[in-house]
């Protein structure tokens, strides 16, 4: 399960790489910026071993994806629902298990608002919502503006974010002596620094979750889940539990010890969280 992608597919005329494992009830992972499927290493085995069909895939933009070169190319949280869709639609999956982390929960939670027929459930991980994007890290970091920082020198760029990717995570040192620099290789380079800020920051726009920000209670038709790191520096706790309070029903689990980049400081017990929440789930989905 070291690489967990191996599959393309062309979705509107951008090629899109994607991995599907097991067999079981179908799971869908969505992961966040600046990240890609790669944060869900470590969770994908465990869902296979308990008996699920993990599908997961970079979104446009990001990872081993396309890069568009044109900038005006939209890559952005309401822009990413579509294309899941189609890729739904390439998987023949009429319903799935939905996890969303960061900006894949923002996509998570627009999809879940406008085809809530499509989910058997719904996960939210350290999520953006409300107007939580841009996050105040984020703010700080884009504050020299989009052409400054495109045009920074490779050295000085990879070191600011290493250093911001650290503070994603609570457990620092293993962070930084495993997969740290295969996430910053990711947004650097000749393709990868001109794209993150093409295709990621510049849509760290808060209107994507704050146009459905009042239909979040409809969601409480599902079974949904919100998981969150306790020491989560990007994303706070407080947001977490404001999605707990405006959805229905939800359940809440927090977890110590914890950054925003969960799936990489507590794989083991998120693992533990889906696969117990997803069988609660399926349970409730046949006695309906």
């Amino acid at each position: 399960m070291s690489h967990i992608l191996g599959n393309h597919a062309v979705v509107d005329g951008n090629r899109l790489a994607y991995g599907v494992h097991g067999e079981g009830e179908p799971v869908v992972l969505l992961h966040g910026t600046p990240s890609s499927s790669l944060i869900w290493r470590n969770v994908v085995p465990r869902l296979v071993a308990a008996g699920y069909k993990v599908h997961v895939y970079d979104l446009l933009g990001y990872g081993r994806s396309e890069r568009p070169v044109d900038p005006s190319v939209d890559t952005s949280v309401s822009a990413q629902v579509p294309l899941l869709e189609k890729l739904l639609a390439h998987w023949d999956l009429d319903t799935v298990h939905l996890v969303g982390h960061d900006f894949g929960g923002g996509i998570a939670q627009r999809f879940g608002v406008f085809h809530p027929d499509r989910l058997r459930s719904l996960t939210l991980m350290d999520a953006v919502c409300f107007d939580s994007s841009p996050s105040r890290q984020a703010q700080v970091q884009l504050a020299a503006g989009f052409e400054a920082l495109i045009k920074a020198p490779d050295d000085e760029h990879r070191a600011h974010f290493r250093q911001w990717l650290l503070s994603a995570v609570w457990d620092k040192e293993a962070f930084a002596a495993g997969p740290l620099e295969t996430y910053v290789d990711m947004i650097s380079g000749p393709i990868g620094q001109g794209s993150y800020f093409q295709h990621q920051a510049r849509h760290y726009q808060a209107k994507h979750t704050m146009e459905v920000a009042d239909r979040l209670p409809e969601l409480g038709r599902l079974p949904v889940k919100i998981i969150w790191g306790a020491d989560d520096a990007w994303q706070s706790v407080t947001w977490a539990e404001r999605l707990h309070r405006t959805i229905p029903g939800s359940e809440l689990s927090v977890l110590e010890n914890t950054g925003h980049f969960a799936p990489e400081d507590r794989p083991e017990e998120i693992a533990d969280l889906l696969i117990a929440f997803l069988a609660k789930a399926s349970r409730q989905g046949r006695a309906a």
